[in-house]
């Protein structure tokens, strides 16, 4: 790691000590960029939903668990908790028991903002110390005990057999870690001239969908030590409809047309050396439904409720479609909240905000055409133990 100025070039990046969503509340944060996030989630709350219609219910005196993983630090993560919880309170009620009490985790990589997400979070009713009606009636506070888990989903977080529903959005995609052999100069499936995935050949390809299969075996081996006997997981992530893994859809439009080309704009002004930019590259996998059922079904140990590709929509929420600049700054910032805190590690903050300054600007002149065109799909699963 070597520093130049104020900036902080990173050569290696352990992503799991460094991946985060952009914190804090500034214009290019995830929390002011993420309401695509929000409106996708909203639009598939009825699957949610049946997925906790299958949750078995337990004795009202054993705290009821949830656990939200890739949690980020925005308010999306809050509505979804207090989605869930409503729905079990209701069933609950539905069924002639008295609710339990709720117990929330709130789980991302330790490097994520939860100095932000703790204080977006309602007040507990009561301080904690009424009962569950007296929670229930308090508007504006929360009915739930809450903590933050900070560590790798793709390892064990919990003890075994302590949680009830496991809901994670918007984070499986995002790779462990890049595979060794895309950044290797000497490996076919090296990403020369590339920053992403899509368009690669077929070797890059490949080691990329390899990266996605083992995490998520080693995902679903954690949560089916952890998961209770009678829960549910539900889970989104970006997908695709093509069979082609080099094709990813909406994240190839998102990281591999204008944030590539901003990247060669930096090497063409010569502000940075071409091999500066082919040894960065975007650790996101957008799936294919084949790709997700092979690894459920090699594991075995969940049985697949529901498995398919959701039409999401657009990732850029605009008020002025008609409004180029508007247009252009929300690509940006939509590009700069996921992945500004990779670029800032690699090239420092000075050249990441001209990369950004970029992005916007080549966006800002295929507006209509990124309107029309950027169409992010997910795959949604809904899984209980087999």
């Amino acid at each position: 790691m070597a520093s130049k100025g104020h900036n902080i070039v990173v050569s290696k990046i352990n992503l799991e000590k460094l991946l985060s969503m952009k914190g804090g509340k500034g214009e290019g944060s995830y929390a002011n960029n993420s309401q695509a996030q929000a409106l996708h989630a909203r639009s598939m709350l009825h699957l949610l939903e049946e997925a906790l219609d299958s949750v078995h219910l337990n004795s009202p005196k054993v705290p009821f668990v949830v656990v939200d993983l890739g949690c980020s630090c925005g308010n999306n993560t809050i509505y979804i908790i207090d989605v869930i919880i409503k729905h079990m309170i209701k069933r609950y009620e539905t069924s002639g028991y008295e609710p339990p009490e709720f117990s929330a985790f709130f789980s991302d990589l330790p490097s994520n903002d939860f100095n932000t997400l703790f204080q977006l979070l309602p007040p507990l009713a009561n301080n904690g110390g009424s009962s569950m009606e007296e929670c229930l009636a308090s508007n504006g506070h929360r009915s739930y005990f809450a903590a933050g888990v900070p560590g790798s989903f793709y390892r064990r977080l919990f003890p075994a057999r302590s949680i009830d529903v496991f809901h994670s959005a918007f984070s499986l995609h995002w790779l462990s870690q890049m595979p060794e052999t895309v950044l290797d100069r000497r490996s076919t499936a090296y990403n020369k001239g590339r920053v992403f995935i899509h368009g690669a050949n077929e070797s890059t390809a490949n080691a990329y969908k390899k990266q996605f299969q083992t995490d998520l075996a080693g995902f679903l081996r954690a949560r089916s030590i952890e998961m209770k006997r009678g829960g549910s997981m539900f889970l989104v992530c970006l997908g695709r409809t093509s069979v082609d893994p080099s094709d990813q859809g909406g994240a190839g439009l998102l990281f591999g047309t204008h944030f590539q080309d901003a990247w060669d704009d930096l090497v063409q002004e010569g502000l940075i050396g071409s091999e500066k930019r082919d040894n960065f590259n975007i650790p996101v996998y957008a799936p294919s439904l084949q790709d997700f059922k092979e690894v459920v079904e090699a594991d075995g140990s969940f049985t697949i409720n529901k498995l398919e590709v959701f039409k999401g929509g657009s990732p850029l929420v605009v008020t002025r479609p008609d409004d180029a600049k508007e247009v252009g700054r929300a690509l940006a910032n939509s590009c700069r909240s996921v992945a500004g805190v990779l670029v800032d590690a690699h090239i420092g903050d000075k050249l990441s905000e001209e990369l950004f300054l970029r992005v916007g600007r080549r966006a800002t002149s295929h507006a209509k055409e990124l309107l029309e065109q950027l169409q992010f799909f997910h795959i949604v699963a809904s899984l209980s133990f087999a």
